[in-house]
């Protein structure tokens, strides 16, 4: 045991001793991610080392929490404290005034610890909105042992057409062995987020400089086509209602080849108590299409502070020890340094002991290979990788991806999810006056 974990866990151990008599209650709301319910595990400490704070939480599946904070803070009304939110919400709610500003941390905090990608993407003019939880890109996750039964050798940075080869020679799907698992439920952050990224390495783009939508052109057919044809040929049944959770718990139960995801997952892939592969999971960049560009995303999950709250204070307190460097080593201690947060700090990727995990390198340079000032093939009026960084994007990405799920569900052709994607987003788009 650490001497800061000796340190911490004294003082929680003098704090326990405390009344918490008039203890200020803080609802947290946040995603049922593994990272997250961790957090949540080891939440005594804070409770503990502050008996002047009570935590309750409001934990969701990512869809209805996006629902619920956006509504929520939109309003004004002050059902939560903390609230996990991500790089596309921050800057808009930063610039409305949504979000109170943390430029109050200690120095201790050590804010330029931050890794300049993830920091940028939740400061506006200046102001960091949020702290970051973790970090992460996308990635290939694949089985090593299949790869090498098919003959195939998975390259560090793949392209698409070797995903197909691989995704059809490790598919057997009387053992419900399938060669590839991709996001299929609906939603901006879930189906969307995978099929943009992918999308942005086919040349595609949301809407050219002049806000016009995209999905009428030749790139965003050829993505969706191989998109639906990996899923249908190789893909395991009712992927239309599988997000990062449900390919997570198909992937631990070795019924997929490749799964190319967000980096964060590969700490869980990997851990031999959850995952009946881990031994034989390796990594490799997201495929591009020799365009100069990779099919991988950039996002933090960040803790904010709505603006009114009326216990920012102890809220900010919570933020600043969640995402603190001793609460690294919490976990690095209590479940080892595969499974802190990643994707953060600097000083993380220079710890002798973080770089010893095996995807750590793999997840640091996929975070570096993603540019969300400059995404895609051809130029763009917006910021964002897998997301559109405006306001409308939240619904109108939803809505898209509505429909590409429903062409995965084959309840409608390729070509007709185009088609309505290309009309209801220009709709949105002409009642938001970007175009006429």
């Amino acid at each position: 045991m650490t001497p800061k974990f000796r340190s911490l866990m004294g003082a929680c151990a003098t704090a326990a001793l405390a009344t918490a008599a008039g203890a200020e209650t803080i609802t947290i709301a946040t995603v049922n991610n593994g990272d997250m319910i961790r957090m949540q595990k080891l939440a005594d400490a804070f409770t503990e080392a502050n008996p002047d704070i009570e935590l309750e939480w409001v934990t969701l599946e990512e869809n209805v929490l996006r629902q619920r904070v956006t509504q929520d803070v939109a309003t004004s009304g002050g059902q939560f404290d903390v609230m996990t939110i991500g790089t596309y919400e921050v800057p808009i709610w930063g610039k409305q005034g949504w979000l109170v500003p943390l430029d109050d941390l200690p120095e201790s905090y050590d804010v330029d610890d931050l890794l300049p990608a993830i920091r940028g993407g939740l400061t506006v003019d200046g102001s960091l909105y949020a702290v970051p939880f973790y970090g992460e890109s996308s990635m290939v996750m694949y089985r090593k042992d299949l790869m090498e039964e098919a003959g195939l050798e998975m390259p560090d940075a793949p392209s698409w057409d070797f995903i197909k080869e691989a995704a059809a020679a490790m598919t057997d799907k009387e053992a419900e062995q399938y060669g590839i698992c991709l996001r299929g439920k609906a939603g901006w952050g879930e189906n969307m987020a995978f099929l943009s990224a992918m999308a942005n390495s086919y040349g595609a783009r949301w809407f050219d400089e002049e806000w016009k939508p995209q999905f009428d052109g030749e790139a965003w057919k050829a993505a969706l086509t191989d998109y639906l044809e990996l899923m249908n040929e190789y893909g395991p049944p009712g992927a239309s209602s599988n997000g990062f959770n449900e390919n997570l718990a198909l992937f631990q139960q070795g019924k997929c080849g490749m799964w190319i995801d967000a980096t964060v997952a590969a700490s869980f892939v990997t851990n031999p108590t959850e995952s009946t592969v881990a031994e034989d999971v390796g990594f490799a960049l997201a495929p591009d299409k020799g365009l100069g560009k990779r099919g991988n995303w950039l996002w933090a999950w960040s803790l904010a502070v709505p603006a009114g709250t009326v216990a920012e204070a102890s809220a900010k307190k919570f933020v600043e020890w969640a995402t603190s460097k001793e609460y690294t080593e919490l976990v690095a201690e209590t479940e080892g340094w595969a499974n802190v947060p990643p994707g953060t700090r600097t000083s993380l990727y220079e710890n002798p002991e973080y770089q010893k995990v095996p995807f750590a390198q793999m997840t640091l340079e996929s975070i570096n290979a993603a540019d969300p000032t400059n995404p895609t093939v051809d130029p763009v009026p917006y910021t964002g990788v897998q997301f559109v960084a405006i306001p409308e994007f939240q619904a109108i990405g939803t809505a898209v991806g509505q429909q590409f799920s429903a062409a995965l569900a084959g309840q409608v052709s390729a070509e007709e999810a185009l088609s309505r994607a290309q009309a209801l987003t220009e709709r949105e788009m002409k009642r938001a006056g970007y175009i006429k």
